[in-house]
């Protein structure tokens, strides 16, 4: 059975998807790269990702694209509809990289969780 390829979704001159592209190189794990800013944000996916990993995880609230949103505008953050419509407007806004790991979504690089991750995957 072949391992399914991994998605990473993500902008590539982000550092952390930079950094997260070459710890898959490294390893051998063979991945597609979906761009944000060339492809946009799959609007079905995006709904995958927000329940898989909550809202908050998806959100970034730290970079400088949230911060220079208006109060209006980041009020309607609290709302489902309206968070999914403003990070589909807005893909910076969304945390990076978010992996498709085939049977798992993840947001945000971890090394020390990914590197568990290969492990089960191996062990399956």
């Amino acid at each position: 059975m072949s391992t399914p390829t991994v998605t990473l979704y993500g902008i590539p001159n982000c550092d952390t998807v930079k950094k997260a592209r070459a710890w898959l190189a490294e390893r051998g794990v063979p991945h597609a790269l979906h761009d944000f800013k060339k492809l946009g944000v799959p609007a079905d996916r995006l709904q995958q990702w927000l329940q898989a990993a909550g809202p908050e995880r998806v959100l970034n609230r730290q970079g400088t694209t949230w911060r220079r949103l208006d109060a209006a505008t980041q009020a309607r953050a609290a709302d489902p509809a309206g968070l999914a419509a403003l990070l589909l407007a807005q893909p910076s806004l969304i945390k990076r990289p978010v992996v498709e790991w085939g049977d798992a979504i993840t947001v945000g690089f971890a090394p020390q969780a990914w590197d568990e991750r290969l492990a089960a995957r191996a062990a399956a």
